[in-house]
């Protein structure tokens, strides 16, 4: 079973997401691995040039914000239930819209991150 961490999160994890709201690249960027991936809705993202690119554009060029809304921990991996915000397209989109950011980390930083919207299993 999952354990809960919502109030206990990773460092990492709380920089990463607290950079969104802030609108802070340089923040962002520092908790992600030289070589990590991001893949936001099935499009990967490697290493920090792409994943700048990516996050200049869609993340702090549509001032997304990020609010946890329940974490947890699975066999080591982080996995964070967030209600996202912005000025983005939000045609189609559920409101409020909530996503789920799964996160690998080594050594305090993030070498890997999913984001993906869900939809609930009964």
């Amino acid at each position: 079973m999952p354990k809960e961490i919502t109030h206990a999160l990773p460092r990492a994890v709380i920089a990463h997401l607290a950079a969104y709201s802030a609108h802070d690249p340089e923040a962002m960027i520092a908790t992600l691995a030289p070589d990590a991936l991001v893949n936001d809705n099935r499009r990967e993202f490697l290493g920090h040039a792409a994943i700048r690119a990516w996050a200049d554009k869609e993340i702090f060029g549509d001032n997304v914000t990020a609010k946890v809304e329940r974490a947890l921990d699975q066999y080591g991996d982080i996995i964070v239930h967030a209600r996202v915000d912005g000025d983005y397209d939000k045609t189609g989109l559920p409101d409020p819209l909530v996503l789920t950011f799964y996160f690998s980390l080594r050594n305090e930083v993030i070498t890997q991150l999913i984001i993906t919207l869900n939809t609930a299993v009964a």
